[in-house]
């Protein structure tokens, strides 16, 4: 019998009550935590009063092992690809603007404008430091077919995770080693010794009342730990007030609160934990901070330009015949990529088909905006009367994506803090980190960086754990 079909193995109630116990306070001390919702009625506390445990599996996902490395193996070539999608200014401009995206969606339009104005303004960005993550799915579209692995999205910006991820594969006491942690640290701490000031810090650009502080900081003290950087944290907001750029283009952000013995400090790495999303820029002031933070020489990660890369529509025009060739050679593994992708096209493709053909092959299906963060898809039955209601003129901000089929009946116990433990069957997604670090006249220098697996209950169309949809899981290698 497949392990996929009977997963997960038999337990009384009296074994998984005792795996809940020692789950969740392995967790609660190896901060695998969260910080507690907010009520709307209240504000939330100056400084963190208590955590709860994150949303955690009890038992590992099966995936395949040959699947396993492979995507492992994969994540090489796309730190290059997208690296040199980041650094190739005609196409992105080519398919944000002549009636592209960026003409009907108005963040990305937003992004696409900023970036074209430091260009206008001849600010020169010499580092852009990638931490990516490529999600997967596995894909077995009926049970007498051989199961392939395919991929959902590859993120370029705020790829959450890493840390706890790791923290999950050490709950599970299971191979492979997860060294997420260090791993992505790593890429940081290359881009800080790229801009040659060993004083310098780092600055995480941070979502006002972070939940998912704790994967953050996890990354921030292993930057320090190991190799003596430290860190400084801001929202849009604070920069807008503290942050600012020097006669050489130094990016140097003040205290927030001044006379607190702090000296303002000169940062080497930008790294984004927040601008994401439209919600990210509560004013045209923000997208000027964020300006402000790309025209100086500190490494971006991602840059307007790597976080436009990483795009929707760019992953569309990307799989259609000799994009991807354009970027990558049959030797870097392009043809590996291509056999990693299901087939994606653009609503507004040749004059209105590709809008019939989605409604027509709904059930087949999910659309995909330009956005970040879950929650923003509609899926099967959804699509037709969205179709029906989206002026054609704003078709090109949607892109069409064949579903992948996980195989079914695979069970799993969740446990979210408050809610308990329940037992459903789930789907499971293998996210692999990489950086890479790169610019114009330099080598793209990458590594693969750790890995993440999170699950859901298989009836349950998004999929992401800060938008409350999956859970924090790792891998159980099977053959």
């Amino acid at each position: 019998m497949s392990v996929f079909t009977s997963w997960p193995p038999n337990l009384t109630t009296e074994q998984l009550d005792q795996l809940t116990v020692l789950a969740t306070t392995y967790a609660l001390s190896h901060s695998l935590l969260y910080l507690p919702p907010v009520s709307s009625q209240n504000a939330p506390p100056p400084a963190p009063e208590s955590a709860i445990h994150a949303p955690i599996s009890l038992i590992p996902a099966p995936i395949p092992r040959r699947l396993f490395s492979h995507a492992l193996t994969l994540q090489r070539a796309y730190n290059t690809l997208y690296a040199r999608v980041a650094l190739d200014v005609s196409f992105l401009d080519h398919v944000m603007g002549h009636g592209g995206v960026a003409d009907v969606d108005d963040f990305t339009s937003a992004l696409w404008s900023a970036w074209k104005r430091l260009r206008v303004d001849g600010v020169p960005q010499p580092l852009h430091l990638g931490l990516f993550r490529s999600d997967y799915l596995l894909h077995q579209p009926t049970s007498d077919d051989p199961i392939s692995l395919k991929q959902v999205e590859f993120n370029t910006i705020s790829s959450s995770f890493g840390p706890l991820s790791q923290r999950v594969a050490g709950m599970h006491r299971n191979l492979p080693i997860n060294d997420t942690t260090k791993g992505l640290a790593e890429g940081l701490a290359e881009a800080h010794r790229a801009y040659d000031d060993p004083d310098a810090y780092v600055l995480f650009v941070v979502q006002p009342n972070e939940r998912n502080i704790f994967d953050q900081r996890l990354l921030e003290y292993q930057l320090f730990e190991s190799h003596r950087i430290r860190v400084v944290r801001r929202t849009f907001a604070e920069l807008g007030l503290t942050a600012s750029i020097s006669a050489s283009r130094a990016l140097i952000i003040a205290p927030v609160i001044p006379g607190l013995n702090a000296d303002p400090v000169e940062i080497s790495v930008v790294y984004y934990r927040s601008g994401y999303a439209p919600v990210d820029y509560a004013s045209p002031a923000d997208y000027a901070t964020r300006g402000l933070l790309e025209s100086s020489r500190a490494a971006q990660c991602p840059s307007l330009a790597l976080q436009l890369a990483g795009t929707k529509k760019v992953q569309e025009v990307l799989t259609r015949p000799g994009m991807l060739e354009r970027f990558l050679t049959q030797e870097e593994g392009a043809a590996a990529l291509r056999g990693s992708w299901v087939r994606i096209w653009s609503l507004d493709a040749d004059d209105g088909a590709g809008a019939e053909e989605a409604v027509r092959c709904a059930h087949e299906l999910v659309l995909k905006p330009q956005r970040e963060g879950g929650g923003n898809n509609i899926y099967r039955d959804s699509i037709p009367p969205f179709v029906e209601q989206l002026p054609p003129q704003e078709r090109a901000a949607w892109v069409a994506m064949e579903l992948i089929r996980p195989p079914r009946s695979i069970g799993a116990y969740l446990v979210r803090s408050g809610a308990g433990r329940v037992n459903v069957h789930v789907m499971s997604e293998l996210g692999v980190f990489g950086w890479a670090l790169f610019g114009e006249g330099r080598e793209v220098k990458e590594k693969q960086a750790g890995w993440l697996v999170r699950t859901k209950a298989e009836d349950v169309n998004e999929g992401g754990v800060a938008a409350g949809f999956g859970v924090l899981d790792s891998v159980l290698l099977v053959d």
